[in-house]
């Protein structure tokens, strides 16, 4: 059964991208491909234990086991060395993908402290948005309680869209509260 939100894009924003930007076929119009989820732990070099409870928390976010990272080259400043297992991430794709939006959407970005909407400068220029939280515990699947260490996550939302300007108006549409023009920094 399909989600909340790709019901809403499917009915909903599509037919005002179209009217938008005058696509003439459907498959033109941009979608969201994937949504990668990344924790980057430096520090589980020294302790491999973080690391564990990292890749479990994220599983409870995402609803799907991670995957470890690893380092792909030596930093002698950092104490790295090249295949040390430095951070987690997975990437959603399909029905999972949209329940993750629509969960960030509506109950995660509400609960950040202080949220005033998401910057609109965070666009790669290809069509792709990166949005960066300080901690895990926005999410209501983690529990406050056995929380060991505060550690924050970058989410990365790919999309066919071909332009900054597309993909700002397939995330509005769809629900990504984003800080009005006169509250940027």
């Amino acid at each position: 059964m399909p989600s909340r939100l790709h019901d809403k894009y499917r009915k909903e924003t599509m037919p005002a991208l179209v009217k938008r930007f005058g696509y003439t076929n459907s498959m033109a119009v941009p979608r969201v491909k994937k949504v990668t989820v990344n924790i980057g732990l430096g520090e589980a070099s020294q302790n491999v234990k973080l690391l564990d409870t990292a890749a479990l928390e994220l599983g409870q976010i995402v609803g799907q086991k991670p995957v470890i990272t690893r380092a792909k080259k030596s930093i002698a400043n950092f104490k790295i060395r090249k295949g040390m297992a430095i951070g987690c991430m997975a990437t959603l794709r399909g029905e999972r993908m949209y329940e993750f939006l629509d969960r960030l959407t509506s109950v995660v970005l509400p609960r950040v402290r202080d949220f005033k909407g998401l910057p609109a400068g965070s666009f790669d220029g290809r069509g792709n948005y990166t949005l960066g939280l300080k901690d895990q515990l926005v999410f209501p699947e983690i529990d406050y309680t056995r929380v060991d260490k505060i550690k924050g996550m970058n989410i990365t939302l790919t999309t066919s869209a071909h332009s900054d300007e597309e993909c700002r108006e397939l995330l509005k549409l769809m629900g990504m509260p984003f800080r009005a023009k006169s509250e940027e920094r």
